[in-house]
């Protein structure tokens, strides 16, 4: 949670009520999110997903956090890549964005390592917890080509 820039759930009615929003977007078309897991268990590790989907411009703004127990593990990179391509082929997106929190270095790196690209940095457009913080978006547009 250190770069989501977001208050901590405070208790299970706030994790209910985002647990609804997730099922929402899902019936609704306005986004999707996945639970990461072990192969072997059902444990939750983590969760990745179009939380902002914009069907009209066949794009979509990707997400993810994982607990800090399984960082530099290879899950998220599994997942992300699984995801992209799922957002490619089966969601025939166009493009995927990341909106990042600067400080996120290992964000970054997974994003750049995946091919996406900075394509713009805003500099305190967003207030979270009495401060303004900067905001970098990136960008990876599909390789697939499709004719509508």
């Amino acid at each position: 949670m250190k770069y989501l820039d977001r208050p901590l759930m405070q208790n299970i009615e706030e994790a209910t009520v985002l647990i609804q929003k997730i099922t929402t977007d899902l019936e609704t078309n306005a986004g999707i999110t996945w639970g990461i897991t072990k192969k072997e268990d059902d444990a939750l590790l983590g969760t990745i997903g179009f939380w902002k989907m914009y069907p009209e411009h066949a794009r979509a703004e990707i997400g993810y956090m994982l607990h800090t127990d399984f960082h530099g593990k290879g899950y998220m990179q599994e997942a992300l890549s699984t995801v992209i391509h799922f957002g490619f082929t089966a969601l025939e997106l166009h493009s995927i964005e990341a909106n990042v929190n600067p400080g996120n270095e290992s964000s970054i790196k997974l994003l750049e390592k995946n091919g996406f690209v900075r394509e713009g940095y805003f500099r305190e457009n967003y207030f979270f917890d009495g401060k303004f913080i900067d905001s970098a978006i990136y960008s990876l547009i599909s390789p697939v080509v499709t004719i509508h």
